[in-house]
């Protein structure tokens, strides 16, 4: 056998030999950019999970294309909030041939839940959407939150549950995983200690959100949050809605007025028109972070700097 030929069998070897450990990786493919940051550190060294939604998108209400319905039917494990984060996930989800491919973290055990709070003015100043009524007795209907990553106590509850998940379809990088999940869930502490510190001179700063995807992280740090713009962000209020909120953004003192940057900035301009809030964005699915391991820390970072930056400059205003 002269050395040309052997050359080709062995380079054919390679690539039948790396074919077959690729086939032998876990294909995981996660929804949102957040959780997708910590399944990604939880495999590190193993596979790279694939993200279906970027950050620019709205979870909400985005379109699913041909190549994500193929991505979902080809995954080994998707990892996904649930329907209320996740509309457009819902039917093609039920579908997907091997349920037990298909994990939802918002009713996973262990996860904490808060509910969805109505649109407008909190803390004791209940106020729907103008044409959105609760009735008597309704509360216990109300549908759960489902930003559930803003809080670190789910983030970590999160990332053992993707060993869980993982070390079910791959029990041979199950270590692996194991000590990948340790090293993320130390780094979420040291987050969590430095968040607190960065956060705890605005605790008190009263302040308005875009809508209500906060919940987790102000309940984590004690923040005072009293308000949302919208019930929902596909749902833009009228005219009488947003004079009512800029009377309560007066009434209530409130600092400032945050937007996102995955819509329009300049209905919070409107509103804080003749008040003496200032405008601030918060970013709760890290639109432009690079994909990784890294965006959920830089995401948290981020939120934490947003609200301090701009309760704090507003409160030397005045």
């Amino acid at each position: 056998m002269n050395t040309a030929v052997r050359l080709l069998l062995a380079i054919s070897l390679s690539l039948t030999l790396t074919g077959h450990l690729l086939a032998d990786t876990p294909r995981v493919l996660v929804s949102i950019k957040p959780i997708h940051s910590l399944v990604a550190g939880v495999m590190g060294g193993v596979a790279e999970p694939e993200l279906l939604i970027s950050g620019g998108e709205s979870p909400h209400d985005f379109t699913l294309r041909p190549s994500d319905a193929r991505k979902l039917n080809r995954a080994d494990l998707v990892f996904w909030v649930g329907e209320e984060l996740e509309a457009p996930l819902e039917h093609i989800l039920e579908n997907l041939a091997g349920k037990d491919r298909v994990f939802g973290l918002l009713e996973a055990p262990g996860i904490e839940q808060l509910p969805t709070r109505e649109g407008g003015v909190w803390e004791g100043h209940a106020h729907a959407e103008d044409d959105h009524h609760h009735e008597a007795g309704d509360e216990e209907h109300r549908e759960i939150n489902p930003h559930i990553w803003l809080s670190p106590s789910n983030a970590a509850r999160i990332v053992n549950l993707a060993v869980q998940e993982l070390s079910r379809i791959d029990a041979a990088n199950g270590s692996q995983y194991r000590a990948n999940a340790d090293a993320v869930l130390n780094r979420l502490g040291r987050l969590d200690s430095e968040l607190e510190r960065r956060v705890t001179p605005v605790l008190q700063t009263p302040y308005i959100v875009f809508h209500d995807a906060y919940p987790y992280f102000e309940n984590h740090y004690g923040l005072n949050s009293v308000g949302s713009v919208t019930l929902s962000p596909e749902r833009i209020p009228g005219a009488r809605r947003v004079h009512e909120l800029r009377v309560k953004v007066r009434a209530l003192g409130a600092r400032c007025v945050f937007s996102e940057p995955q819509f329009e900035p300049k209905l919070v301009r409107t509103i804080t028109e003749g008040t003496d809030a200032g405008i601030g964005v918060l970013d709760p699915l890290g639109a432009n972070l690079k994909t990784g391991e890294d965006a959920y820390f830089k995401l948290m970072h981020n939120l934490a700097d947003a609200l301090v930056d701009c309760l704090g400059s507003s409160s030397r205003e005045q």
